[in-house]
Formats: C-alpha cells, sequence, structure tokens
C-alpha cells in the first residue's frame, strides 16, 4: 500500500515539473530528481543502473542551458544588445508572478524599454523583444522535450 502512495507522489513530481516550465520559481528538473531519488530511496534501489543517471544528469544539464542558449541565440539573431538578453531571462522569472501572461508579456516589455533606453529605434527596440520571446518559447519546447525524454526513460528502466 506504501508503494502506491510513492507512485503517486512520483507521478505529482513529474507532472509539477511541467508546470515548473511555465512557473519558473517552481524548479523542474529538481521535482523529476526528487521523484526519481524516491523510487530509488523508497521502492527500488538496485533497478536504476549508472547509465540512468548518467544520462540524467546529461539531460539535467542540457536543461538548465536550454533557455540560455535559446535566449542568447533569438535575442542575438533579432538584432538585441546583451543587456537586453539579461534583461529577458531577469524579466522571465518575474513575469511568472503575474499569469497567465506575465510570462510572456513582462519580458517582452523589458527587453523593448531596455532596448530604447540604449538610443535603439522601437523597430529595433520590437525585433529585439521579438526575439526574446521566440528564445523564451524555442528554449521552453525544447526543455518539454527533454523533461519528457527523462520520464520515459525512467518508466522504461523501471518497466523493462
Amino acid at each position: 500500500m506504501a508503494d502506491i502512495y510513492l507512485w503517486i507522489l512520483i507521478i505529482l513530481l513529474f507532472i509539477v515539473s511541467f508546470i515548473g516550465l511555465v512557473f519558473p520559481i517552481l524548479p523542474s528538473s529538481l521535482l523529476i530528481w526528487v521523484g526519481f531519488l524516491v523510487y530509488h530511496f523508497k521502492i527500488n534501489s538496485t533497478e536504476l543502473g549508472w547509465l540512468f543517471w548518467t544520462m540524467m544528469i546529461v539531460f539535467t544539464v542540457v536543461l538548465f542551458l536550454a533557455d540560455i542558449i535559446a535566449n542568447r541565440h533569438f535575442v542575438k539573431r533579432f538584432g538585441g544588445s546583451k543587456l537586453g538578453e539579461n534583461t529577458a531571462a531577469i524579466a522571465v522569472i518575474i513575469g511568472s508572478f503575474f499569469p497567465p501572461f506575465g510570462i510572456l508579456v513582462v519580458p517582452f516589455i523589458a527587453v523593448v524599454a531596455v532596448e530604447l533606453f540604449q538610443a535603439r529605434s522601437f523597430q529595433e527596440a520590437i525585433r529585439a523583444a521579438t526575439g526574446s520571446l521566440i528564445g523564451f518559447l524555442g528554449g521552453t519546447l525544447a526543455k518539454i522535450i527533454i523533461q519528457f525524454m527523462m520520464i520515459i526513460w525512467f518508466f522504461i528502466a523501471v518497466i523493462f
């Protein structure tokens, strides 16, 4: 019976990890890892081998880098400044406190303001902010795929 509650906890942790993609205040990768560790330490400590743990570490590093890489790439590609890039990253966190659209609107407005402050034209500022938006969406899509891969690998490791 205790295993059922532990499995419910693991599945809830996995589900909440996806909510963390929209609300960055929730640590998505940490929630997935807690699910793995609950299984390992409370259900079965022998099924998840060294390959599983090594790949989960690699996936976790890629999860952390996904936002940074996507954001930098698209802001730069759309003509944004380094300050605009950094502002977008901070504004995503601030925007997560204003659901449901704050996570998209706050970074966009913040990048526009920062680019205008740096004496860029309104059109250049809008273009950089669009890059920030595309970067955020691209990073989020990458993280969704990576998280699914991690969770699917976990279930394959546990079932087979």
